[in-house]
């Protein structure tokens, strides 16, 4: 069957040509063309050069998502070996982890498709009308390249919405519990991939949560704790650890990880963290680590200077807590927040508290998590460690 060209402006062709996989409707000079919703297409300029094979959504402002800038036949064959590459540079993390992204989008070239493995269980996330016409294919494969039990779809997300395509979650193959246990550098947690946030846990810190065990010292706060991970791989090093989240349920089950992995110097606490910030300051309280992990603050570029507010004032207060010597982990994983940004803003907050800080480490979120040259989308998760040295 012949494949339907789509034929997009100088902007466009160049856009992609310098490394982004996106090219958006405004862009596109035939308006797609009688491309079918979903589809894989060529994409050509103005004069007729070709310049990849993309993925087609006829409802998205992201109307083409490149695969390739080769002239190449997108089929089962492609996907299979596509997924083999990506699965393939994951190879070895399972000796440190039964959990981690086995393809994280556009940073694996794969636009639009998350694949998470919790242990023997996938989930899966097609989140534009061109992996969702493959979705049955791609399961088929991913059950072939690494022999999963299971396969759970966790497609409901809102940028779904955008496509057109409906909110759902559940298994697609196989038998999945609804709980599971898995293990990140030795630590063991509960997660529930069927209804837990994101695909059930957030992976996207594993490897912070090491540096955080290997410079945390003495009493350690982390705040915004979600499911315990930075606290409970601070247990090994510290003498105790307070962990606070405003949510009762991530509460509930950061205490069940403790107890799984038998800590007794871990207590969590449900409290909104910037009450709680201001009620320990005035208590006279002092910490020797403490984490900040927020959720993003900044949902989209107009929201930024609202969430710089935000962020100063977590950390404005966190560093009236910090003792002298003591560290600072300060996260940030909204994209729109820029890392200069971040920086300004950690600076600020330093300067009013009248602390000076000497940067540690500078991170971004953990290797699976791959970074694509030319596409600023996927880095998202900016990580700083600091250490208050007045």
């Amino acid at each position: 069957m012949k494949t339907t060209t789509v034929i997009v402006s100088r902007k466009g062709a160049e856009r992609a040509r310098d490394g982004h996989l996106w090219i958006y409707r405004s862009d596109l000079l035939d308006g797609g063309g009688d491309a079918a919703p979903g589809a894989s297409v060529h994409v050509r300029d103005e004069r007729g050069r070709f310049v990849g094979c993309a993925l087609y959504s006829d409802r998205s402002q992201i109307a083409l998502r490149l695969l390739t800038w080769r002239e190449e036949t997108i089929d089962r064959d492609w996907w299979r070996e596509r997924l083999r590459a990506s699965i393939a540079r994951r190879a070895g993390l399972e000796q440190e982890a039964d959990a981690f992204r086995l393809v994280y989008a556009e940073g694996d070239a794969l636009p639009s498709l998350i694949v998470d493995r919790y242990a023997d269980v996938l989930v899966l996330q097609t989140l534009s009308q061109g992996t969702d016409a493959v979705k049955g294919m791609l399961v088929e494969l991913l059950v072939e390249l690494t022999g999963a039990r299971a396969v759970i779809e966790r497609n409901d997300v809102r940028v779904r919405a955008l496509e057109g395509l409906p909110l759902t979650a559940g298994v697609v193959y196989g038998d999945a519990p609804e709980e599971m246990e898995v293990v990140q550098h030795g630590t063991r947690f509960r997660v529930a991939p069927l209804g837990g946030q994101k695909t059930g846990a957030f992976l996207d810190q594993r490897e912070n949560h090491l540096a955080a065990r290997r410079l945390a010292r003495g009493r350690a706060l982390d705040c915004f704790t979600f499911n315990g991970a930075f606290a409970l791989h601070m247990a090994a090093s510290c003498e105790s650890v307070l962990g606070l989240d405003i949510s009762a349920e991530a509460v509930a089950a950061s205490r069940r990880n403790a107890e799984l992995n038998g800590f007794s110097n871990v207590e969590f606490r449900e409290a909104n963290v910037f009450d709680a910030l201001r009620e320990m300051q005035d208590a006279g309280e002092r910490f020797d680590t403490i984490v900040l992990d927020p959720p993003a603050f900044a949902k989209n570029r107009a929201s930024v200077r609202a969430a710089a507010r935000g962020y100063k004032e977590i950390n404005l207060r966190a560093l009236k807590l910090l003792n002298p010597n003591g560290v600072l982990i300060t996260c940030t994983c909204s994209y729109h927040m820029t890392e200069p940004q971040f920086h300004e803003v950690i600076a600020e907050a330093a300067s009013d508290a009248r602390r000076r800080l000497q940067i540690v480490e500078k991170r971004i979120q953990s290797s699976d998590h791959p970074v694509l040259v030319g596409v600023p989308e996927t880095l998202y998760l900016k990580c700083v460690i600091a250490r208050a040295v007045d």
